[in-house]
Formats: structure tokens, sequence, C-alpha cells
């Protein structure tokens, strides 16, 4: 990562102006510890409170990155109860970057997100229909199956 993700400029101003990056060394403790980081490149999107709302353990190209961290966001807000901000940073990821490996589960979350702050199915039943059309073959149109069964 060091050698390719965190020198492109796009990354670059991603991390430095909506996150607070913090690089540590595998065996930095007690962090390591506390966070199970048996491998590198291990990259956590982790809330004030330190709770982990996302990981990846590999290599992440340039080109997912932001994808990949815009996800991260949405879902510690979307853990958080915060719906509305959830449904921001997933509607980016679909908007941005609908080729990265991180939009069908974008496209899983923001219907799960509009479910949570409406209590209409609507949300659920278009997240479905749209991953059967854009993403079939992805984890996240298996998961969203049973959506199309709803009234």
């Amino acid at each position: 990562m060091d050698a390719v993700t965190y020198p492109n400029r796009k990354v670059v101003d991603f991390l430095q102006n909506k996150l607070i990056p913090l690089q540590l060394g595998s065996n930095a403790e007690p962090y390591a510890s506390d966070y199970g980081v048996k491998w590198t490149p291990n990259l956590l999107i982790i809330d004030a409170e330190g709770k982990v709302h996302h990981r990846a353990v590999g290599f992440i190209p340039p080109l997912e990155c932001i994808p990949w961290l815009l996800l991260g966001m949405g879902k510690a807000s979307f853990e958080n109860d915060n719906f509305k901000e959830a449904l921001e940073y997933f509607g980016s990821v679909l908007a941005e970057y609908s080729f990265s490996g991180s939009a069908p589960e974008a496209m899983y979350f923001r219907g799960v997100s509009q479910y949570k702050s409406t209590h209409q199915p609507d949300g659920l039943k278009k997240a479905y229909q749209s991953l059967q059309e854009r993403y079939p073959g992805s984890d996240w149109a298996k998961r969203a199956y049973p959506y199309w069964l709803l009234p």
C-alpha cells in the first residue's frame, strides 16, 4: 500500500480531508492485539469510540481505495443509526464508483438504510432489483434475494 496506493494523490487528498488516518506497524501494541491485526496491510474504519465498522486485509489498489473507504464510512454511520448520512456515503459509492468491488455492498446497505429510515419495504425491494440487474453474481445480490418476497 505504501508503494502504490498511499502515494496516489486522490487517495491522499481523500484521507487527509475526510478521515483521521493513522498508520501503525503490525506489532504496535496494544493496538495490534486490541484490533486483531494478524496480517498487513490491515485497513480499518474505526469510530470515535474505537469500534471497528469495516476491515480489509491485503492490498487495496488506488481505484478501489476511495470507494472502500466511503463504504466503511457508510457502514459506521449505519451502525450508529445515522441512516441519512449512511445513505449519502452509499450513494456516493454508487454514483462515483459503480465499477468498484464495493458497489454491490453499498447498494445492499443503501436499501437497508432506506428501510431503517422509513420502515417501508420499497428500499429493500429496489435494492434486490438493482443488485439483480447490475451485480447479479455478487454475494450481495444473493443476500438480498428474500426481499423480492416483500409486499
